[in-house]
């Protein structure tokens, strides 16, 4: 008597693509779903709101990606987007979806690191938490606009070296988009994903939306800890960013906390 055969259940991953305005994302993505350029820009009113991409590699596995909007949109300010995007985390958090791993893109032709961009980075940080760096995939894009090649891996390394090292230092890796193509594009997806974890950002955001006494007995230690460096740097400033934890609701509390200089994840 025949064995009937079983399909194997669907895999669904949730990688998202985060980075700074004109810093290759949504090639990124096109590349991975093979999404022409123009039909891209057709679903735009600018990227304010997030992009969902699915993609069925196989039978069994699936991926769906978020296009994040980027911080610094010169028309809206960063805590709408950053509202935008905690909402958007809660909401796949309650209906028990996942991410799957951060790919966060920036110009390699970028020959210094621009205050918006140091920015752009520095609330992307605050966002994802150091705990979950080894989810994160930092990736340089544009290889293909350097004739130079030894400037790009120059900066590549100044990256690692100044920039980027603290994530690095907690886990996160630099990839390289070095080739416009689907076949690097989804090599980069894959070293992400290779185990199929689910990224823990939002069990983080739930905690610190919850304000816990635990939590914020934490929070509350971390600024204790920094008080005396932050008040040299920013003088009077540091004493109007202290975040609220009485009346928040939940996601205006986690965006408080990811908003805020002085807190260090």
């Amino acid at each position: 008597m025949s064995r009937l055969k079983t399909s194997s259940p669907l895999t669904t991953l949730h990688p998202s693509v985060m980075g700074p305005i004109g810093s290759g994302k949504t090639n990124f993505i096109n590349k991975l779903t093979k999404t022409k350029e123009e039909e891209v820009h057709q679903l735009r009113p600018y990227t304010h709101d997030i992009r969902e991409f699915t993609f069925n590699l196989s039978k069994d596995r699936q991926y769906v990606f978020a296009d994040i909007p980027a911080f610094g949109d010169p028309s809206r300010s960063d805590r709408d987007t950053l509202r935008t995007i905690v909402d958007w985390i809660y909401k796949k958090y309650r209906a028990n979806l996942k991410l799957s791993g951060i790919i966060y893109t920036h110009r390699i032709t970028d020959d210094w690191v621009s205050a918006p961009t140091r920015k752009s980075f520095n609330m992307f940080v605050r966002l994802c938490g150091r705990r979950n760096a080894g989810r994160v995939r930092l990736v340089t894009t544009i290889w293909d606009n350097m004739e130079n090649k030894e400037i790009a891996e120059n900066r590549a390394s100044q990256l690692e070296a100044n920039h980027w090292k603290p994530l690095i230092e907690a886990g996160a890796r630099h990839k390289r988009f070095d080739v416009n193509s689907s076949r690097c594009a989804w090599e980069i997806i894959e070293d992400l994903t290779e185990w199929g974890k689910a990224h823990l950002i939002q069990e983080e955001l739930e905690e610190r939306g919850r304000g816990s006494p635990e939590s914020v007995k934490q929070l509350k230690a971390e600024q204790r800890r920094s008080k005396d460096e932050l008040q040299q740097t920013w003088g009077d400033k540091f004493s109007r960013r202290i975040a609220l934890f009485g009346k928040n609701t939940q996601a205006d509390l986690a965006v408080n906390v990811a908003e805020n200089d002085y807190v260090i994840l």
